[in-house]
């Protein structure tokens, strides 16, 4: 047997182990090329904004990452699929295109992998008016969302998923189209991951809020706020609940002025007294989940709101009138609507003040108990929630940006409130944005304008009915205007 040369193996065992130092080199070095190159793609990265104005309108608070949409691909659907809207683009859903910007109020972007798409807080709470019809529109954060068409958006959604054009063959080009091309490593994420992907969840989303076709129209500024919650949340089996169950729509609240609110009962129906548990509720409702919600940013919008006053009337007041008006509110109004009442921010039984039951009927003991379940093992988990028997009394600050008036704004202004019943209107039209100084709200008679279509609210279906609230109806006709004239001041 040859026998190996010992004079050889110092050679052999050290040419061997520079190869390796060599190999190992090698793979240390591709490996930082590729963490530099990739890490900005790979890591969990919102867009932020110095201005707390911006924050508020384009933040993240944690929703794009199960619930984003990959940005290319949300930036496509309009043009992609021009046939599922009521006119071009996401604008004509209702939502906020400020010049300048690449997403409508109420959108935020985070890279998680690639970038994303999601909701924030003020989708629901930034809303737009105008003095006159030919007037620019003024945007007013933390009103509420009067102009916004959440249901349409959801059905947009819905729809484009199950539309056989939902394909990457005819999805890519169109990105590349308007992006001006995409790198190739992206393009394949996006070919064989982002839109096959995003079809899968937008189908599953489709199928958990199948029950919105079985509701009454919300039309803008109006949301269903807890049965998504039993369908995305908790599995509920949406198809076996009640008819007086499944509708809870409801209006868009203001959220300003939050400190004055600590310790009310909040929601319509006062099922949570906790300013900060009600806005990790209303996260939820923006798509964040238990694991994603994104505490700082969030806090640093809730410390916003704590002090900020809601904008003050910039109209002509009466003030003779306005000073009668004054204590006709003091006497009839104010222990349930004015800071300090006895009543205020307390809920009223359902058979005294006789509103629509639909939202109160649709917070429902199941719905408790799993809501109180939220946030498990975090120091904020949910324990503030209860189910109440009515709907809570609201201060009446910046009264004037927030018609359409009772919980599910079906009274469309403040001098419609303070008419019987059954002479309040049965049909008006909402969505219009033009804002009525004579009777506080907005114009509610036009149907459509330069052919944009406004949505017939109609106080016959369910959840919509304009009963109840019969407080200053008996007051004569002088004593109703001037008791308007007051409240614009509010």
């Amino acid at each position: 047997m040859t026998q190996t040369s010992p004079t050889l193996v110092p050679s052999v065992v050290k040419g061997t182990k520079a190869v390796f130092k060599w190999v190992l080199g090698a793979i240390v070095g591709v490996i930082a090329v590729i963490v530099f190159l990739i890490w900005p793609a790979i890591s969990n990265s919102p867009v932020d904004y110095a201005d707390i104005q911006d924050h508020f309108k384009y933040g993240s608070i944690g929703s794009e990452e199960v619930n984003g949409v990959p940005y290319w691909i949300w930036k496509v659907l309009p043009e992609l699929f021009p046939d599922k809207l009521p006119d071009k683009g996401y604008t004509s859903l209702g939502f906020i295109q400020e010049p300048g910007k690449d997403l409508p109020i109420g959108f935020s972007q985070r890279r998680v992998f690639i970038n994303r798409v999601g909701l924030n807080c003020a989708v629901c709470h930034t809303g737009t008016l105008r003095e006159t019809p030919n007037s620019d529109r003024q945007i007013k954060t933390a009103m509420p969302a009067n102009v916004v068409n959440l249901q349409g958006y959801i059905k947009f959604l819905s729809e484009v998923a199950i539309d056989p054009r939902f394909t990457a063959n005819r999805m890519l080009p169109e990105i590349e189209k308007i992006s001006g091309g995409i790198n190739p490593i992206e393009k394949l994420v996006y070919r064989f991951i982002a839109i096959p992907q995003t079809r899968d969840a937008l189908i599953n989303q489709r199928s958990r809020l199948s029950f919105i076709y079985q509701q009454p129209d919300w039309g803008p500024g109006r949301v269903d706020t807890f049965n998504p919650y039993k369908a995305i949340q908790f599995h509920f089996p949406m198809d076996k609940l009640r008819e007086d169950e499944l509708i809870g729509t409801s209006d868009f609240p203001s959220v300003w002025n939050q400190k004055q609110r600590k310790d009310m009962e909040l929601h319509w129906d006062g099922n949570n007294d906790s300013v900060d548990e009600r806005n990790k509720s209303a996260a939820l409702g923006a798509g964040v989940t238990p694991t994603t919600i994104d505490i700082d940013r969030i806090q640093r919008v809730a410390d916003w709101l704590w002090t900020l006053p809601p904008p003050k009337y910039p109209y002509q007041v009466n003030q003779t009138l306005a000073a009668t008006g004054e204590t006709l509110f003091a006497n009839n109004c104010a222990s349930c609507h004015a800071f300090g009442g006895k009543y205020t921010g307390k809920v009223v039984p359902i058979q005294e003040i006789g509103t629509d039951p639909h939202r109160l009927n649709s917070f429902t003991y199941q719905t408790l108990s799993n809501q109180n379940t939220l946030y498990a093992g975090y120091p904020w988990r949910f324990n503030h929630f209860r189910k109440t028997n009515g709907y809570a009394n609201a201060p009446l600050d910046g009264i004037w940006l927030r018609g359409p008036y009772l919980h599910n704004g079906s009274v469309p202004t403040l001098r419609d409130l303070l008419e019987k019943p059954e002479n309040r209107p049965k049909e008006f039209y909402r969505g219009y944005d033009v804002i009525d100084r004579e009777k506080v709200g907005f114009v509610s008679t036009v149907a459509q304008e330069n052919g944009k279509q406004y949505f017939k609210f109609d106080t016959t279906k369910p959840g919509n009915s304009n009963s109840g609230h019969v407080y200053g109806v008996e007051l004569s006709p002088a004593e109703k205007d001037a008791l308007v004239e007051y409240m614009k001041q509010l």
